[in-house]
């Protein structure tokens, strides 16, 4: 089985988006596919992934946030791309991830709790209730009861969010940096060895492996490190 990484496709261009995808694919499970890929070049651009790297799985994050109705509408236009992982925030509420599960008949509804770049006093600053933790557990609950298959918490929370839902569900952690690396603009963030260990089923890694002289070197060494399991 291949790594359990999901590398994050952030390019400023399509090409540079494949040519990543060509040189990563071998070695990991997964590719992510964002915002600023999918608003600049469109659901071609999800096709166009899938055939620089057959057979890995694709990772929509949309990060879907509206009213239930709306986010339905939303996650119906790229069911066709059929995406593995669909993100939406869990913070939409019950309804609106209920709402995204009943419009996605194949794949997993993937529940963000709390962005990996926001510390304790962002969340008082917009109002939410409770340091990351508590945050984190209180959606990790609200969305699986509402159908979401996976959710999204950075890897400081991942053992309290595995005891809370049990191990059915897809734990994804952004915010994985190797030793050494640079936390960039992530806030809460941990080693992928501590990451698994805590029970996480799929890393997200973008820049130590993107921004690294050799991409595809990087993922190799990345899977070697931290193989299938």
């Amino acid at each position: 089985m291949s790594a359990p990484i999901a590398v994050a496709l952030d390019a400023p261009d399509l090409g540079t988006t494949l040519r990543w995808a060509r040189a990563v694919g071998p070695h990991v499970r997964c590719l992510k596919v964002g915002l600023e890929t999918y608003l600049r070049d469109g659901a071609a651009s999800v096709s166009a992934v899938r055939e620089a790297a057959p057979g890995v799985e694709l990772f929509l994050d949309l990060k879907l946030h509206d009213i239930p109705n709306t986010v339905a509408g939303a996650t119906r236009s790229v069911a066709g791309l059929a995406p593995e992982y669909l993100t939406v925030h869990a913070a939409g509420g019950a309804a609106m991830v209920r709402a995204a599960v009943e419009a996605l008949p194949a794949g997993r509804v993937t529940a963000v709790t709390v962005l990996t770049s926001l510390a304790e006093s962002d969340l008082a600053q917009v109002g939410l209730a409770g340091p990351p933790l508590d945050a984190v557990r209180r959606l990790a609950v609200l969305a699986v009861g509402a159908g979401a298959g996976a959710l999204v918490c950075s890897p400081r929370e991942v053992a309290a969010v595995r005891a809370e839902v049990g191990p059915e569900v897809v734990l994804v952690t952004p915010g994985v940096r190797p030793a050494g690396s640079a936390a960039g603009d992530q806030a809460r963030v941990a080693t992928p060895e501590q990451a698994l260990a805590d029970g996480a089923d799929l890393l997200v890694v973008g820049r130590p492996v993107t921004g690294a002289p050799d991409p595809g070197e990087a993922a190799r060494a990345l899977a070697a490190a931290y193989p299938g399991r």
